[in-house]
């Protein structure tokens, strides 16, 4: 029911009127959808169940953006992303073996690529965010591994070199966040 009911806001939200309010409404009625029927299911593979929602709502979203080019990307795909890649990072993080997050790896990377080369925000952004969380989970017990190898003063002399660089090229990293900021801004 709160799935449909997510479907349901998301076609609102092609009113222009009401597209700010029913996106945001769309998106938080996808995941909460998304969360109760996994939540109740004790299920290990959300995505089984997770892509029958996000199939009708990106092609809620694509219809929208036929009907109107201007049409954010949020308001279109960002909920049926979200649906799908949230619960999949989550079960990523929990799965130990291999083929989950690196699935979601690639399906991620496949989504920023497709976000940039389209100019497309939320595409960019969700996939970019999802393939930055699930390296940091597959990476992070050879980081942790490593560390404990070096010696116990590198650490922070490697944290204090990193804040002088960061120091000395502060202008540099403002001009770069304005610039990305406005490449940002200026997709749909």
């Amino acid at each position: 029911m709160l799935a449909l009911s997510g479907v349901i806001a998301a076609g609102t939200a092609v009113r222009t009127e009401r597209r700010r309010v029913a996106g945001y409404a769309a998106t938080a009625l996808f995941v909460l959808a998304t969360w109760v029927r996994l939540a109740s299911s004790d299920v290990s593979a959300p995505e089984a169940y997770t892509l029958a929602v996000t199939l009708p709502a990106l092609a809620v979203g694509l219809l929208r953006r036929r009907r109107d080019p201007e049409a954010s990307s949020w308001t279109a795909y960002g909920p049926g992303l979200a649906a799908t890649l949230l619960p999949s990072l989550l079960a990523a993080w929990g799965d130990p073996d291999w083929p989950r997050p690196l699935l979601l790896g690639l399906a991620a990377l496949a989504l920023t690529l497709a976000g940039a080369r389209l100019r497309l925000q939320a595409p960019l952004v969700l996939g970019g965010a999802a393939l930055a969380l699930d390296t940091l989970h597959e990476l992070a017990p050879y980081v942790a591994q490593m560390v404990g190898l070096l010696p116990r003063w590198l650490p922070p002399a490697l944290a204090g070199l990193l804040l002088l660089a960061v120091g000395a090229t502060y202008e540099q990293r403002l001009r770069d966040a304005r610039r990305l900021r406005g490449t940002l801004g200026r997709m749909r």
